[in-house]
């Protein structure tokens, strides 16, 4: 029987698209160690099958067997890595949902820390981010229950729900005493994943937030845009902001990267057998016609903003300034369970950069560092601590891994230091520093077109 699969690069934090493909099983020759093997997984079902029938019949109150059977594959999933968990029917209905870009909320990146919700950035022009959500802010409490204990999708679950209610979050903030409470009302979240603006009179500035099914379109709309505004013969070039983006679908990311490139392989992944390898390749296009780019990062730069960072650094098509990226760089595949029974989200693969660079636990370092001026009040949080730091994460490649760095955007555009590094660097007031080596070779051909993935 052919298994149906979906395979998604996700981020810790919500939100993915779906697009089914299917896999042959798997033949397998069962030696003798196979078989013992098999063996002692068969008495360990046993113990949980005794443990599982222990509870049912002695525990204080009588248990819900569904919700049992639900927190030991939670339990299950989550001891692999921070990014693989158990999706309930209505998580996987909200998903599908997000990756249209529009859902009801609050407008919050998360992910699970210890136990607590972490804001990994506030969704422009949301309830959140008007209330003065900051990245790195833990929430304790949904109303008057404690976060602790709840799954990520749970905590998410809750913080969603319809239109103009209220709902009271408490915050942990790094430099003040006590906890910050505040309410805000749901609203219905429409994510704009693309803004930009003239910088400077002759240069384009583009701030992708997030990699949703309408992030590829709207840039195209935009390059197109500044190019008219400006003249195409006074543009110096494109300034392309991707601080504290934590990602979304993967197919968004590669679409985006050959916004700017002509040819030449993309991003590819590998999981535990090599037929499982996938490259997606560039189309002939660079809808810039060529013009210098320069790619702002830092320390909540995630997942599918890392593989455009990525693939063009390697092909030198862009300078990168800012500061090191999050390191995210494992892929998730979402297996659904059947009607009514939710999905698996499980880490299956790598992804690797085009000159083979796994960025995992490690992150994409800039060709020219930039650190911002942080306020006083603020010092104490404005470094992301990356997935390095995450608790179970995949290790990385070669095992050389980094801590995070630097998420603070200044307010204020004039006060930004990669910005206007970025707009020298386009003026030729500063001259870069020699960025890594082109790869060679095209690859525009592919084996087959990779499942459309999601970057969390």
């Amino acid at each position: 029987m052919m298994r149906k699969t979906s395979v998604i690069l996700l981020s810790a934090v919500t939100g993915a698209a779906l697009t089914l493909f299917v896999t042959q099983p798997r033949s397998v020759l069962m030696g003798s160690t196979a078989r013992a093997a098999t063996s002692d997984t068969y008495r360990q079902l046993n113990l949980f099958g005794d443990v599982f029938e222990r509870v049912r019949s002695d525990y204080v109150e009588k248990p819900d067997d569904s919700k049992l059977v639900e927190s030991a594959i939670s339990g299950m999933l989550t001891g692999l890595d921070p990014h693989s968990s158990y999706m309930d029917a209505k998580s996987f209905r909200d998903m599908q949902v997000q990756t249209r870009g529009e859902f009801g909320g609050l407008g919050i990146e998360v992910t699970m820390e210890d136990g607590l919700i972490k804001v990994v950035s506030p969704i422009d022009d949301t309830p959140a981010s008007k209330a003065g959500i900051m990245a790195n802010d833990i929430i304790t409490n949904l109303d008057d229950e404690a976060v602790q204990g709840l799954t990520l999708n749970q905590a998410v679950e809750k913080m969603r729900g319809p239109v103009n209610t209220k709902i009271r979050l408490k915050i942990v903030r790094k430099g003040q005493d006590n906890p910050i409470e505040v309410t805000l009302v749901r609203d219905n979240i429409r994510v704009r994943s693309v803004r930009a603006r003239v910088e400077s009179d002759d240069i384009g500035y583009i701030r992708i937030t997030t990699f949703n099914e309408q992030t590829t379109e709207g840039l195209k709309k935009e390059i197109s845009n500044l190019t008219s505004q400006i003249g195409a013969d006074k543009l110096k070039g494109f300034i392309l902001d991707m601080r504290n983006n934590p990602g979304g679908l993967l197919e968004e990311a590669v679409t985006v990267s050959d916004a700017f490139l002509d040819r030449g392989e993309i991003v590819s992944t590998r999981g535990r057998n090599a037929e499982e390898t996938q490259r997606r390749s560039a189309h002939s296009g660079d809808l810039t016609k060529g013009k210098p780019v320069i790619v702002l990062i830092n320390g909540g730069s995630s997942s599918a903003s890392e593989i455009v960072a990525g693939a063009l650094q390697d092909h030198k098509r862009a300078t990168l300034v800012g500061t090191r990226s999050f390191g995210k760089g494992s892929v998730q595949t979402i297996i659904p369970l059947g009607s009514g029974n939710g999905a698996l989200r499980l880490t299956t693969a790598r992804y690797y950069t085009p000159s083979g660079k796994s960025i995992q636990a490690r992150g994409i370092t800039p060709d020219i560092e930039v650190l911002q001026d942080v306020p006083d009040d603020l010092k104490a949080r404005t470094d992301t601590k990356g997935e390095a730091s995450l608790r179970g994460h995949l290790k990385g490649a070669d095992g050389d891994e980094k801590t995070g760095s630097q998420s603070y955007v200044p307010p204020d555009a004039k006060d930004d230091k990669a910005l206007k590094t970025a707009a020298d660097l386009l003026h030729g007031i500063k001259a870069t520093v020699t960025a890594p080596a082109p790869v060679t070779g095209d690859k525009a051909a592919i084996d087959k077109p990779a499942a459309n993935k999601a970057a969390n």
